[in-house]
C-alpha cells in the first residue's frame, strides 16, 4: 500500500523560526487565557500553537509544511519526521487538532476540562517542537 500522498508547500528552513514565533506568541496567549479561565480562546489558541508548532517543526526538518484541506494530515507529516518521539508527538497532536470542530464551530462553550485538557496537549506538543528548533 503506498503511503498517502500530502499536499505540501516547500518553505526555506529559515521559515520554520517565522512559524515557531507564531506558535510562541499563540501558547503565551493561551496560558493567559487559561489562567483567566477564558476557556473558549484558551482552546482556540491551543489550536493554532499545535498549528503553528507543527508547521515549524516539519519545515524545520523537511523543509515543507501541509496546505492539506484536511487538518489532520499535518499529524502524518510530523509522524514522519526523522525525531525519536515523532510519532508519539504526532498523537499528541492528533487529539488537539481533532478539537477543531468543537473549538471553532460549535454552539456550546468549551468546558474547564476540555479546555485544560486542550491546553496540556498543546503546551506537551509545543514544548517538544521549540526544543528540536535550534
Amino acid at each position: 500500500m503506498t503511503p498517502k500522498k500530502i499536499k505540501t508547500k516547500i518553505e526555506e528552513r529559515s521559515a520554520s523560526k517565522d512559524f515557531l514565533k507564531k506558535a510562541e506568541d499563540n501558547y503565551l496567549q493561551m496560558l493567559s487565557a487559561a489562567k483567566d479561565g477564558n476557556f473558549n480562546a484558551a482552546g482556540t489558541l491551543a489550536l493554532q500553537c499545535a498549528i503553528s508548532s507543527a508547521d515549524a517543526i516539519c519545515i524545520y526538518e523537511k523543509g515543507v509544511h501541509s496546505v492539506s484541506d484536511d487538518h489532520l494530515d499535518v499529524c502524518d507529516l510530523v509522524g514522519s519526521i526523522p525525531l525519536p518521539d515523532a510519532k508519539e508527538k504526532a498523537n499528541i497532536l492528533k487529539r488537539v487538532i481533532s478539537k477543531k470542530n468543537l473549538v471553532q464551530y460549535e454552539r456550546r462553550a468549551m468546558l474547564r476540562p476540555e479546555s485544560e485538557e486542550l491546553v496540556k496537549a498543546a503546551s506537551r506538543f509545543h514544548q517538544w517542537v521549540a526544543s528540536n528548533i535550534k
